[in-house]
């Protein structure tokens, strides 16, 4: 069993209201092998919502504290993203899922690069909360542009 970003599954999670559907990762769960989570909306945030950055470090600051995930009109999100993030935590638990699947660039489930925190498209290298947590926990974490390396490693 593995768990997703639920936008991959092909549900209109986005911040925007839209997905970012992948067929192969849908596929894992029509054939019920995935389990989908969106941290962003478990942590209790709308459909859509304000897009948000992380200011002043990337996800592993955010969880030491030092560190806020921040809206566009600076309205400070940090404790709905943490939140989000040890539900997942604790979901990946729950289903003794090997790997999960997250949404690069994403301030939530970015594995490797995140937007910069100045909203003008930048990003940088970095982990988003959830995908930091997951880390810190041992959890693999993989994006959608390193998912196939996985799927032929474990030839799902």
């Amino acid at each position: 069993m593995i768990v997703v970003s639920a936008c991959f599954a092909g549900f209109d999670v986005k911040y925007n209201g839209s997905n970012n559907v992948n067929l192969k990762i849908k596929k894992l769960f029509d054939e019920k092998k995935a389990i989908p989570v969106c941290p962003e909306v478990m942590g209790g945030l709308s459909i859509p919502r304000e897009p948000a950055e992380i200011v002043g470090g990337d996800g592993d600051d955010v969880l030491d504290g030092r560190a806020k995930v921040m809206t566009n009109t600076s309205k400070d999100v940090t404790e709905q993203f943490l939140k989000g993030a040890y539900d997942t935590l604790k979901t990946v638990k729950e289903v003794g899922a090997s790997v999960v699947v997250l949404k690069e660039r994403s301030p939530s489930c970015g594995s490797t690069m995140i937007y910069s925190g100045e909203f003008n498209g930048s990003k940088r290298p970095g982990n988003g909360v959830t995908a930091a947590l997951l880390k810190r926990n041992g959890i693999r974490v993989v994006s959608e542009e390193n998912f196939l390396e996985y799927l032929e490693e474990q030839e799902l």
